[in-house]
């Protein structure tokens, strides 16, 4: 695998951790920005690091959006990834979107959904 790559897959891991530690707090102590941001981070390093892994340029692309339908391109089967209730899905990373304990689960489900999804292409 491109080193390139395998960090930005390392970085994706350990920002889906993160934000998997918060959840486990009990509600009232949960940090909605701290989850949302990690699973943001990982998303985002995730998809960079599939375009990476295939030689593509992923540095023009700013919003999950963006990388998203540049992997669409690339990998028909990311079609299978639904990011529908995604809600930042374009906003840049470093926006403030988050703040509400329904958002944090549906960002945290879709970085989970698409690491299980590279998995399971055995991407990673």
């Amino acid at each position: 695998m491109d080193s390139n790559a395998d960090k930005l897959f390392l970085t994706a891991k350990k920002k889906l951790n993160e934000a998997n530690k918060e959840l486990y707090k009990p509600e009232e102590d949960i940090v909605a920005y701290s989850v949302c941001k990690n699973s943001q981070y990982a998303i985002d390093n995730y998809l960079r690091g599939f375009l990476t892994k295939k030689g593509i340029d992923s540095s023009g692309l700013e919003t999950i959006s963006q990388l998203y339908e540049a992997c669409k391109k690339t990998n028909k089967n990311f079609e299978k990834i639904d990011l529908t209730d995604f809600q930042c899905i374009y906003h840049t990373i470093d926006s403030k979107y988050c703040s509400e304990y329904a958002k944090v689960n549906s960002c945290f489900a879709t970085a989970d959904n698409l690491d299980t999804f590279l998995r399971k292409e055995k991407i990673i």
